[in-house]
């Protein structure tokens, strides 16, 4: 058609929250040298925290370089808190000779009924840990530097109106011929990016809202649940938004993490347990009303006999989404003590 001129189609866009949100909000390890943090802390204490189940190759590494970079050689860091999660090798015993207060996952809060999952370990090194702020570190890191720590540190030590900040990096899935530089964030991209970007795009500008790096103020973590599995990173992100809103978070670039990368039946594991954690939270919140709760079981196959028609071994998995409470809502309760 005569004086007809095709018009590009618009780029579609986040929206201008999360467009605003990210630039001031983001911010790199770098960006915050340890020197002006222990200016910033003054009376502040900080706890690091570290859940660990069988991680006896990794764990003694970084908290001998907590210890020597940000208590010793920097008063930054109070204490270096290891949760050791029911391991069956010497990772209390590493994490100890390294300079860290060891807990026993069941010894905390002995009260109580015990749970499995990694979210059940954090939420025991919450109540044995005393710092102010807590920062969050995986067991299993091979490439930890102090720059972990610091850059979790640097928005909440000098910026009051933050209350959560999460880390996110780089993460090289390693195979057998190949690495593929940002390949290990497989249940993130797959799962909990799309459910985060349907149901709260507020979030969309997070890189890795499943990471496990990630650091809060005490007066916060406390009241707010903990998923007892691996739901529990997501779930801390739709609850503090939900309560203290967007410009309450904050991400730092940390990097490059490399770690043990698990199969993909346990990756299955994992994505079952963040969908259910996703939609707990729409019901909570009102956002999606179904009229039968999900299932919470999952059914997976692998080589072997099962009996069932097929050459494999059926295996089912009860996914159910177990929480624990605001840590303070049992602060005042009688009879529960802390430490055994």
């Amino acid at each position: 058609m005569r004086g007809f001129r095709a018009r590009k189609a618009a780029e579609p866009e986040v929206t201008a929250g999360v467009s605003s949100w990210l630039p001031r909000r983001s911010s790199r390890a770098r960006d915050w040298p340890v020197a002006d943090l222990v200016a910033a802390k003054a009376a502040t204490a900080v706890s690091v925290v570290i859940p660990a189940r069988d991680e006896e190759a990794t764990v003694g590494d970084i908290v001998r370089t907590i210890r020597r970079d940000l208590v010793d050689r920097h008063q930054l860091v109070d204490e270096v808190v290891v949760v050791d999660s029911r391991s069956r090798d010497a990772t209390a015993r590493v994490a100890a000779e390294a300079g860290a207060t060891v807990v026993a996952q069941d010894a905390v809060l002995p009260a109580l009924p015990a749970l499995q999952g990694k979210g059940e370990a954090l939420w025991k090194g919450l109540a044995a840990s005393h710092g102010d702020l807590v920062v969050f570190v995986d067991g299993d890191l091979y490439d930890f530097t102090s720059d972990y720590v610091t850059g979790l540190l640097g928005p909440l030590l000098t910026d009051a109106s933050v209350a959560y900040v999460k880390g996110f990096y780089h993460r090289p899935l390693v195979g057998p011929v190949s690495t593929d530089a940002d390949g290990g964030g497989r249940v993130t991209e797959l799962v909990a990016r799309p459910l985060l970007n349907l149901y709260w795009p507020e979030l969309a500008g997070f890189v890795q809202p499943l990471a496990g790096e990630y650091a809060g103020r005490r007066e916060v973590l406390e009241r707010v649940p903990f998923v007892a599995n691996y739901g529990v990173e997501v779930g801390h992100l739709i609850d503090i938004l939900q309560s203290h809103g967007l410009d309450a978070l904050a991400q730092v670039d940390l990097g490059k993490r490399t770690h043990r990368h698990q199969d993909t039946q346990a990756l299955g594991r994992m994505a079952g347990q963040i969908m259910l954690t996703v939609f707990d939270r729409l019901e909570r919140y009102g956002r999606l009303v179904s009229a039968e709760p999900p299932a919470t079981l999952l059914a997976q196959f692998r080589r072997g006999e099962s009996g069932h028609g097929v050459d494999r071994e059926l295996v089912v998995t009860d996914l159910a989404c177990e929480q624990r409470p605001p840590l303070a809502t049992l602060r005042a309760a009688d009879g529960l003590r802390e430490i055994a």
